[in-house]
């Protein structure tokens, strides 16, 4: 177990500069596309204003069409610290509260079972990455 765990953790270190509700975002997406949609991301923001849910935007294209999302996370933050200066997204949740994507809002248990679906998604990769330093 304990050889696992820095495999876990570079495997985890996937994209190092993208932040993980923007991630989150972009799965939930792919997840509502369904299994073979592969979008090509041509826009991803991030508002952050203060107090108020955080707002992640996103704009794709792919096969079925072009589409945008909104993916919205509550401020969660309780003392205002020197990290939130340097990266604003820290002070929010890192599960969204709700997500539009193509005018079609997910909210209540169809985003919970969205988020779940995506989590397993991202343990799969972690488990399929790892499977694949340890063969080389």
């Amino acid at each position: 177990m304990t050889a696992l765990l820095p495999i876990a953790f570079l495997v985890s270190c996937g994209n190092p500069g993208e932040d993980v509700r923007i991630t989150l975002c972009k799965d939930l997406v792919r997840g509502q596309l369904g299994s073979g949609a592969t979008p090509t991301w041509s826009k991803v923001t991030t508002q952050t204003p203060g107090y108020q849910d955080a707002v992640i935007q996103l704009g794709w294209t792919a096969p079925s069409g072009n589409g945008a999302a909104r993916c919205y996370y509550p401020y969660n933050a309780v003392d205002d610290t020197a990290q939130q200066l340097a990266d604003p997204l820290t002070a929010y949740a890192t599960s969204p509260s709700k997500v539009i994507i193509n005018g079609q809002t997910l909210s209540g248990s169809a985003l919970a079972r969205a988020v779940a679906e995506a989590m397993r998604h991202q343990g799969q990769q972690l488990l399929d990455s790892a499977g694949q330093l340890i063969q080389q």
